[in-house]
């Protein structure tokens, strides 16, 4: 509306008006720091929260913070957002003007707690669910490491020996004078395939994942790798119990503090980070405008837990949804801990046998020629 003003005053007649799509940082960006960490915006919720509860003026309290904060981009961002409450702007349109900093979720909580008049008690509730949400997702990225980190050390160390290693044992075999087992055999070419086309193995190992980048974004593409990850083998049932704790949770926030059922829920959907999930929740939505029970789509969708959809029915029946919802994903939080614990239990014999598988297959096929050497002289 903004925008068609603007336009109108200069004499102009908008035909159509499209929302320019946030750019991503660049990796530059990315590795001077450019993004503002949650655990900022944490903190500021919590001292923002105390300020206002011990009666300091929202502006004051703004400017306050905005000095004392060590990080560059936070300190600009604040005093920017400080800048436009002296001017009159309520204090969430103004966090809006910073959507990479302050997300759609934490926006509509603010505006919430603005309109309430519970402004400060709404801010200790979204930091308590921004510090939860960050603790699961570095729970779960933890877990990813180890396995992420060893594989890549594996392929390098099995590149290593084909390039560098099993080259010398090929030469000293050249005079053997005799037919080489078959897995010594298929090693060596696998050597003199990679050292003549490493470069082409590695410029289409990089075009095919930059394929598969483009395929991704493309809405098809994001749905489909999205269904991929909720349906992956191990980590699939992982990222669902993630998808059920957060879906959850950012909706009983939501509804505590004070939003519409299908405001929260049309929120949800957008901060749900998974297209699949996504397009259910925005389902759910219509359903529930038509006049249905939430937990009747989700149960149709069967891409909920048959417990969570049951428990969000009761809640529905009994008027306490949000603090189901709450239960929920209390609950789901402590089932991502067991399957984090029982998942680096499980990859870490894996891992170590597909090492001593690879590693190990690697050594006996080059060392077989000598076994069989021995054999011929003792013979």
């Amino acid at each position: 509306n903004a925008v068609l003003q603007q336009l109108r005053q200069k004499t102009l007649t908008p035909i159509s008006l499209t929302e320019a799509a946030p750019k991503a940082p660049s990796a530059f960006a990315f590795l001077l720091g450019g993004g503002v960490p949650l655990s900022e915006i944490v903190i500021f919720s919590r001292q923002l929260a105390t300020m206002i509860d011990a009666g300091i003026p929202i502006l004051q309290s703004l400017e306050i913070l905005a000095e004392q904060t060590d990080h560059k981009k936070f300190r600009t961002v604040l005093q920017d957002v400080a800048k436009r409450v002296s001017a009159g702007t309520s204090i969430h349109k103004s966090l809006a003007q910073h959507p990479k900093v302050f997300s759609e979720l934490f926006i509509h909580l603010i505006k919430a707690g603005e309109e309430s008049g519970n402004l400060d008690e709404i801010l200790e509730r979204v930091a308590g669910y921004m510090e939860k949400s960050d603790k699961l997702a570095r729970k779960v990225k933890s877990a990813m490491i180890y396995p992420s980190v060893v594989m890549s050390m594996a392929v390098l160390i099995t590149a290593l020996l084909l390039i560098k290693v099993i080259p010398v044992f090929a030469d000293m075999y050249s005079g053997f004078g005799a037919e080489l087992p078959l897995p010594t055999k298929v090693l060596m070419a696998l050597s003199d395939f990679l050292r003549a086309y490493i470069l082409w193995v590695i410029g289409g190992g990089f075009g095919l994942f930059m394929l598969f980048r483009m395929y991704a974004k493309t809405p098809g593409g994001a749905l489909s790798v999205d269904v991929l990850k909720l349906n992956l083998p191990v980590f699939g049932l992982l990222i669902r119990k993630v998808s059920v704790s957060k879906f959850t949770r950012t909706l009983a926030t939501l509804l505590k503090s004070g939003i519409p059922i299908l405001r929260a829920i049309e929120i949800v959907a957008k901060t749900s980070g998974n297209r699949l999930l996504e397009k259910v929740i925005n389902n759910s939505g219509k359903a529930v405008r038509e006049g249905r029970k939430l937990s009747e789509p989700l149960k149709e969708s069967k891409v909920f837990p048959p417990m969570v959809v049951r428990m969000i029915a009761i809640g529905e029946t009994s008027g306490e949804l949000e603090k189901m919802l709450t239960k929920i994903a209390d609950f789901y939080d402590d089932q991502v801990d067991v399957a984090v614990s029982g998942l680096t239990s499980l990859i870490e014999p894996l891992v170590i046998a597909f090492l001593g598988i690879v590693i190990g297959g690697i050594v006996i096929s080059m060392f077989m020629p000598m076994f069989k050497m021995a054999t011929l002289v003792t013979s």
